[in-house]
């Protein structure tokens, strides 16, 4: 979306001159003279330069998305119609990727379209679950419940994404510091060796002549290892467009022993908890079961839940319809048939959701705390095994020596 400046009298004679994203100028001043302004002149501001809306919508923060939620709570609750909430949240938002959408969905209401409907267009970025929340609170005449309701839900998600987060930066600084040390032996110090031996016309081990001669070709043909990692990240991109190779790789992460578990646990709790969240907004089980799916993280356990919304047309309750899909625990199991039997489902799956973000974090920590010296251990072991098997020679022309 460009930027203009409009240059405006206020109502005191002052003259000045506002930014502001719009669609086109005459939005821009359509914007201001709502506001009161006496507008002189709108013009392009060529000096600021807009990205584009794919990278747009990667740019808003979970943090900044929740704030702007818990501000048109606040407006709508208090009175305040919906076009005006967003002109008045638009103004004060400090992220430039987030005022931009803004200015896209006020210009959407202020021609026709309801809230859901404008931000229909950003359900990659928002999620389908966030424009399926505010349908349901429009038709029900309680959006600044439904909206409660979602707030509690993302903050939910964006705390469990950054406890996953922050567990990983240890074990994520080791192993590259392991990485850079590999990289310091094998293009430093080795080849030094190499140079060493060959003013002697003893045998080597195997292993140090191995050793050696990879550290040589390592350092002499650097160039080739920048081509192999480039090829492997455009390939690795490349293989991630398509659907059916996405979900065979989802599949393979499932099968390290205690990531399965903790990734199952997590599409579940998430599963569990956007059901939770559509359900006592008012959407319906149908709708709610398909929108609930798409929110799991893994594509290879989406697929599993593909036949979910069938099973439930034909009656089945959503205890049995979940047990076809093979990976949902038996406790979720046991609690959502509770929860069908007294007429409490959403918080049932919310108390699920509760338990299984608990039960994630225990894996996580314990996770964290087997890794950590697993890696030490073994970057120990491979660093002393490529210091022994070049300074074994020297030990053994030294005893010759003698």
């Amino acid at each position: 979306m460009p930027q203009y400046k409009a240059r405006m009298t206020a109502e005191d004679g002052r003259v000045v001159v506002e930014p502001f994203l719009a669609i086109s100028a005459a939005d821009c001043r359509r914007h201001f003279e709502s506001l009161g302004f006496c507008v002189l002149s709108v013009r392009r501001d060529w000096t600021q330069l807009r990205i584009s809306s794919l990278s747009l919508e990667k740019r808003v923060k979970d943090r900044d998305f929740i704030m702007f939620n818990q501000e048109l709570m606040a407006l709508v609750r208090a009175g305040y119609p919906v076009l005006r909430s967003i002109e008045v949240i638009a103004n004060r938002t400090k992220n430039p990727f987030l005022k931009e959408v803004l200015g896209k969905v006020e210009n959407d209401i202020r021609h026709g379209r309801s809230l859901s409907d404008a931000f229909a267009p950003f359900e990659n970025r928002f999620s389908k679950i966030y424009t399926a929340a505010l349908l349901a609170g429009e038709q029900s005449g309680n959006l600044p419940e439904t909206l409660a309701q979602y707030i509690q839900y993302a903050k939910v998600v964006a705390r469990t994404k950054s406890r996953v987060r922050s567990a990983l930066i240890y074990p994520t600084l080791l192993l590259l510091f392991s990485a850079g040390l590999l990289g310091v032996l094998i293009n430093f110090v080795l080849p030094n060796f190499a140079d060493f031996y060959k003013d002697f016309d003893a045998p080597l081990p195997l292993l140090t002549e191995w050793l050696i001669a990879f550290a040589v070709f390592v350092r002499t043909h650097w160039w080739l290892w920048l081509v192999l990692a480039a090829a492997a990240a455009l390939g690795v991109r490349e293989l991630g467009r398509h659907e059916a190779t996405r979900i065979w790789m989802e599949r393979t992460k499932l099968k390290i022993p205690l990531g399965k578990v903790i990734w199952v646990e997590s599409a579940v709790a998430l599963f569990c908890r956007t059901m939770s969240l559509l359900l006592q907004a008012g959407v319906t089980l149908l709708a709610s079961v398909g929108l609930a799916s798409q929110a799991m993280p893994n594509k290879y356990l989406v697929a599993r839940t593909v036949g979910l919304p069938g099973s439930i047309k034909n009656g089945e309750p959503l205890s049995e319809s979940l047990v076809k899909t093979g990976f949902f625990p038996a406790l979720a199991l046991d609690m959502i048939r509770i929860g069908e039997s007294s007429a409490n489902l959403g918080g049932m799956l919310r108390e699920i959701a509760d338990v299984y973000d608990e039960s994630i974090q225990a894996r996580i920590d314990t996770f964290v705390s087997l890794i950590e010296p697993i890696m030490i251990i073994g970057m120990g072991l491979l660093v002393a095994g490529m210091l022994l098997s070049v300074y074994t020679p020297i030990f053994n022309m030294i005893k010759v020596a003698r």
